[in-house]
C-alpha cells in the first residue's frame, strides 16, 4: 500500500506530528521520525543501534536542515525545544508519502527539496538523500547538521557532556559515529540543545531530553540546476554511501511486498510490517521477535504470540525454527524466558502462557511446514513442560486434582495482563486464568499427537486432557450468563467479562461444544468488539476504564481495565469463521471488517498496527506505535479467510 499525506494531513504541526515511521535492521535497531520530520518521543532516532534486542542506543536523534537563499533561510527539519523556537519545515512540506521508503517533498520560492531515509540490514547503518531542484533565480543552499545523543535508547541526556569530532567521527561517552557524506562535511560549533517530546508529556513521560550537534555537510545548487547530497552515519565503522543504503533498502521492502502471498492490499502489506519485528539475537544465536516500537524489547509471551502470523503465514519457516530452537534451548524447570537479560544473567521465566504457547508453536510449524524431523527434536522439551505444569513448577504454576492449571500468588503476574505497580496488581489472576487452561488442552492434545513420533504412547496425554476438558466447562461455564468466567479465584474476578476466553474458542484444539463456542462469540462480539480491537473489560463493568493517557499510574491502571488490543482481534475473527463453520459467508464478513485495516495502517505509524487504544472511544492509536502480536495476529485472521475463499481449507 502506498500511503499519502497531503494538504489538511500536513497543516499545522499537530496533524503533521500525529504521523510516524519506522526502518528496522534485523537486529533491533531501527529509525523513525514524524512526517514532520521532527522526534516526538525520547525513544525515536534517525539511528537507534542495537547491540542486542534490548541493549540500544539512540546514536544520531534527528537532523537540523536549512535551505539558504541569500538572506532568507528556511528550516526543512520540524523539531519543537524546550527554550527555543521551533523549526517550521512543515508548513513548506507539501507531501509525506509512505511507499518502498518514507519520501518528502518540500517547495519553497522556486526550489523543490526532495528527502528519502533508508537504513542498512543487518547493520546498525542509516543514511538520508537529498535531491534539490533549483528552480529560482538565485543560487540555494541546503546544509544539513546531524544531531546526537549517544545515549541509550529511551534515556535522553539532561546534562552536556564533552564530545570530538574528528576524521568524519563524533564520539560522546565512550561511544563513536562515523559519519560519510557527499557534500562538504566539516566541523561546526558544539551545540547542545533541549528538544520536547509531545507524545512521550502527553502520557507522563519526561517531555524533554538534550542532544547535541558539532558537524554539518552542505551543498550549493545554482539556478535552474539540480544537484544531490547524501549523508550516512555507521556504529560500526565507516558506512556506505548513503545513496546505496537508501536504494538497497528500497531493494528489500520492494521484494518483501513482491512476495507476499495475500491477495488484500492490507495484509499485503502487514507481511512487510511483520518483517520489522524479526531480529537476530547474537547472545542465542538465533532469531527473535521485537515486541514493539519503539518501547519493547524481545519477551517470550509476545515472540509465541506473533510467531503464527509473523512467520508461519508469512512463509518464514527458517526464522520459525529458530525462534522455537532458542526458546527450547533455554527452557528450566518446565518455563521458558519470559526475558533475555545481557551479560549472562539468568534470563526471567515469569510467564505461565509462554511455555504451553511454545508446545503450541511447534504444532504450527510442524504443521505449515511439514517438518517432522523438528518435531521429533522438539518432543522431549515439550514433554517436560508437560510433565512440570502437572506437577507444579515455579510462580505456583500446576495442575489441580480436577486437571486444570494454577497460577499465580503474592505479586507474581504470570499471564499477559500482567502489570504490577509497586504492590498494586490492577488485574489480579491468581487462581485458575481461562486462557492458561484453554492453551493447557492444547498442549496435552498436541503431546498426544506427538508422542508417536518420538516411539511413545501419547494415549496418557489424550485421558489428562479428557479430565480438563470435563473440569473445564463444569468449573468456567456460566450458563446464566452465556460466557466464560475469566479466572477462578473465588474473587469477583471470576465473572468480569474479559477478551481472554476467545482463546478457549481459536486453539488447534479445544474443549467447549459448538453451541457454547457460539455463545462467547456472541458475548465477546456483543459487548467488547470494537473494529480498533478487543476491549480487555467490559463497558459495563465498574472497574472499566475508557481512557488510557496520563502518568505511569495511571496508564498502568487502565491498561487492562478496558482498553482496546488489536491482537486478539485476530482471535475473535478466526472464532467468527469457525463457529460458522468455515463458511464463505463468515470469510467475506471478515475481510469485509478488516477493512478497517486500511485506516488504521494509515494512522499513527504508517504502514503498522499499534500496541492499544483508548477503551471508551478507540481513534488515535497509543503505546507502542508498531506491535507484533497485533500485525501476527491479523495475519492470520486474513490467511484463513483468504484461504476460506480461495478453496484452500
Amino acid at each position: 500500500m502506498k500511503f499519502v499525506y497531503e494538504g489538511e494531513a500536513l497543516a499545522s504541526r499537530e496533524r503533521a506530528e500525529s504521523t510516524c515511521w519506522l526502518l528496522t535492521n534485523g537486529l533491533g535497531g531501527y529509525m523513525s521520525l514524524s512526517a514532520a520530520f521532527s522526534v516526538t518521543r525520547c525513544d525515536q532516532g534517525m539511528l537507534v543501534a542495537a547491540r542486542s534486542p534490548s541493549r540500544r542506543f539512540c546514536l544520531v536523534h534527528r537532523l537540523r536542515e536549512e535551505l539558504i537563499r541569500g538572506e532568507e533561510r528556511d528550516f526543512l527539519s520540524g523539531q519543537s525545544f524546550a527554550q527555543a523556537r521551533p523549526e517550521e519545515g512543515w508548513r513548506l512540506l507539501r507531501s509525506f508519502v509512505r511507499d518502498d521508503l518514507p519520501e518528502w517533498r518540500y517547495e519553497t520560492g522556486g526550489v523543490r527539496v526532495t528527502r528519502r531515509c533508508g537504513m542498512a540490514w543487518g547493520e546498525n547503518s542509516a543514511a538520508a538523500v537529498y535531491l534539490v531542484e533549483n528552480g529560482s533565480d538565485a543560487p540555494c543552499v541546503l546544509r544539513v547538521t546531524p544531531v546526537f545523543q549517544c545515549a541509550p535508547k529511551g534515556e535522553p541526556p539532561q546534562a552536556a557532556a564533552e564530545t570530538v569530532f574528528s576524521g568524519g567521527q563524533v564520539e560522546c561517552r565512550g561511544m563513536r559515529v562515523f559519519v560519510r557524506s557527499t557534500g562538504e562535511l566539516r566541523a561546526a560549533p558544539v551545540r547542545w540543545e533541549t528538544l520536547c517530546y509531545d507524545h512521550d508529556s502527553r502520557d507522563g513521560r519526561p517531555g524533554s531530553g538534550m542532544a547535541f550537534s558539532c558537524c554539518q555537510t552542505e551543498i550549493t545548487v545554482l539556478p535552474g540546476q539540480t544537484g544531490s547530497l547524501e549523508i550516512a552515519f555507521g556504529a560500526d565503522g565507516q558506512p556506505e554511501a548513503g545513496g546505496r543504503i537508501v536504494e538497497a533498502c528500497r531493494a528489500r521492502q520492494r521484494a518483501l511486498l513482491d512476495g507476499a502471498k495475500f491477495t488484500s492490499p492490507a495484509a499485503r502489506e502487514l507481511v512487510r510490517a511483520a518483517d520489522a519485528f524479526i531480529a537476530y539475537r547474537s547472545s542465542t544465536g538465533g532469531k527473535t521477535v521485537i515486541a514493539g516500537y519503539p518501547f519493547f524489547g524481545d519477551w517470550g509471551r509476545d515472540t509465541m504470540i506473533a510467531l503464527p502470523g509473523c512467520t508461519l503465514a508469512t512463509g518464514r519457516f527458517e526464522d520459525a525454527r529458530s525462534i522455537l530452537r532458542t526458546f527450547l534451548a533455554y527452557e528450566r524447570d518446565g518455563l521458558v524466558p519470559n526475558y533475555f537479560p545481557e551479560g549472562g544473567e539468568t534470563p526471567a521465566y515469569n510467564s505461565a502462557d509462554a511455555p504451553l504457547l511454545l508446545v503450541n508453536g511447534v504444532w504450527l510449524y510442524c504443521r505449515a511446514s511439514g517438518d517432522r524431523d523438528f518435531a521429533r527434536e522438539a518432543y522431549p522439551v515439550l514433554k517436560r513442560i508437560a510433565e512440570a505444569y502437572e506437577k507444579g513448577t515455579r510462580y505456583a504454576i500446576g495442575m489441580d486434582e480436577d486437571g486444570l492449571i494454577r497460577a499465580g500468588e503474592g505479586l507474581d503476574q504470570v499471564t499477559w495482563m500482567d502489570v504490577r505497580v509497586g504492590d498494586i496488581l490492577p488485574t489480579p489472576r491468581h487462581g485458575k486464568p481461562v486462557e492458561i487452561n484453554a492453551y493447557w488442552y492444547n498442549a496435552l492434545r498436541i503431546l498426544e499427537r506427538l508422542a508417536p513420533l518420538a516411539g511413545e504412547d501419547g494415549e496418557r496425554y489424550g485421558r489428562l486432557a479428557e479430565r480438563t476438558r470435563s473440569a473445564f466447562n463444569r468449573e468456567f461455564w456460566m450458563e446464566d450468563r452465556g460466557y466464560l468466567r475469566d479466572v477462578i479465584s473465588g474473587t469477583k474476578a471470576d465473572t468480569q467479562l474479559r477478551c481472554n476466553q476467545i482463546w478457549a474458542v481459536t486453539m488447534p484444539f479445544t474443549m467447549l461444544p459448538p453451541e457454547r463456542e457460539r455463545r462467547v462469540v456472541q458475548a465477546v462480539g456483543e459487548r467488547l468488539f470494537t473494529t480498533r480491537g478487543l476491549r480487555t473489560l467490559s463497558p459495563d463493568d465498574p472497574e472499566f476504564r475508557p481512557f488510557y493517557g496520563g502518568p505511569q499510574l495511571q496508564r498502568d491502571l487502565a491498561y487492562h481495565q478496558g482498553t482496546v488490543w488489536p491482537f486478539p482481534l485476530g482471535a475473535y475473527y478466526l472464532a467468527v469463521m469457525k463457529v460458522d463453520g468455515g463458511s464463505r459467508k463468515s470469510a467475506s464478513l471478515v475481510l469485509e471488517g478488516l477493512r478497517d485495516m486500511e485506516e488504521i495502517l494509515r494512522e499513527g505509524c504508517a504502514g503498522q498496527i499499534p500496541e492499544i487504544y483508548d477503551g471508551g472511544t478507540p481513534g488515535e492509536s497509543k503505546g507502542c506505535f508498531a506491535q507484533a502480536w497485533s500485525v501476527g495476529e491479523i495475519l492470520r485472521a486474513y490467511e484463513r479467510a483468504e484461504a476460506i475463499l480461495a478453496g484452500n481449507l
